[in-house]
């Protein structure tokens, strides 16, 4: 377990011990903790000594985006980008903030991109308050993924644009990629934004209206960017089908190629079986009419299996 906490009084903002944290007063106090639940849980209730239904949603191992009212105060849960290597169904990391008036203890168990940023924004004084704070995280994790987003549209632009028999199997992995990265992002982005939306209009002093502005704004970004991923993911989907069919078109073609290609042969492989024959034993072999009869039960067998197809509609009988 490691960690920091930070101090903002009279327009100033200091770094300070973990356990100073504790006693500490002023317009923010910001705990924040990064580490495993084993490690966590002990020092929030034992050291911190917060209620098990705080302590609880933090150290919570399985989380997705939320808000919810809890006393003075509120649990609100974030996912943003992660330097991480991460699950591909779990692509974006949490940070678990517990806010309250001058107060906001914060969890994440995977490292958040966004960290470094907001943490130099509290260092600056740009962080009045613990609304100020919960505002920094929403809009510096939906300003980072905003350019993702945008990217997964530009790379589906490409692939339409490239779209041919011959690239099907490059264009099919590039095609596959964008619409995994949209599910998994879209998966959370959608209760993010219905998160930011609830805490806007979450009871409570500590929440300004200025906050509830940009929350509000935040929540809009988040909403365009599922709106965005959700039509990545159908026109992913859609070129997918595209290249399934222009797939199924070329082996069409290839097959066409090597029907004609026996349709050439067969008559001349025919021929020569036909002419080819050791007739040696064969019963009237040496009978004048034993090669006109040879030819007629070939002739026979053609047409039976002709008309075969023919009943069993393999054969257009309309071309």
């Amino acid at each position: 377990m490691n960690g920091f906490a930070m101090q903002v009084k009279d327009g100033t903002a200091r770094e300070i011990p973990l356990e100073a944290a504790l006693e500490a007063d002023g317009a923010l106090v910001w705990i924040h903790l990064h580490g495993e639940e084993s490690a966590l849980r002990p020092w929030f209730e034992n050291t911190a000594g917060l209620p098990a239904w705080v302590v609880d949603p933090l150290v919570a191992t399985e989380t997705r985006p939320r808000a919810t009212a809890l006393e003075e105060g509120a649990f609100v849960n974030l996912r943003g980008l992660s330097p991480d290597e991460l699950a591909t169904s779990d692509p974006l990391a949490s940070v678990r903030l517990f806010a309250t008036a001058g107060r906001v203890y914060s969890v994440t168990r995977h490292r958040l991109t966004a960290m470094p940023a907001v943490r130099a924004e509290v260092q600056q004084a740009q962080v009045a308050d613990p609304g100020d704070l919960i505002v920094a995280f929403a809009e510096e994790i939906t300003d980072e993924l905003d350019p993702l987003v945008a990217d997964l549209g530009d790379t589906l632009d490409d692939c339409e644009g490239e779209l041919s028999a011959d690239r099907v199997f490059d264009l099919r992995r590039v095609v596959g990629r964008a619409r995994i990265q949209a599910i998994g992002y879209r998966r959370f982005l959608a209760p993010q934004r219905a998160a930011l939306e609830k805490l806007s209009t979450l009871p409570g002093d500590w929440l300004g209206s200025d906050d509830r502005l940009h929350l509000a704004a935040a929540a809009d970004k988040a909403a365009r960017m599922a709106e965005e991923l959700e039509a990545i993911r159908e026109r992913a989907a859609l070129i997918h089908e595209t290249l399934t069919d222009l797939r199924a078109e070329q082996l069409d073609q290839r097959s066409l190629q090597i029907a004609i290609v026996a349709m050439v042969f067969l008559p001349l492989t025919f021929l020569t079986g036909l002419l080819g024959m050791n007739v040696e034993g064969i019963p009237f072999a040496h009978a004048p009419w034993a090669f006109a009869g040879v030819v007629a039960i070939c002739v026979f067998l053609a047409a039976g299996i002709t008309g075969w197809f023919v009943h069993r509609h393999w054969l257009n009988r309309g071309s």
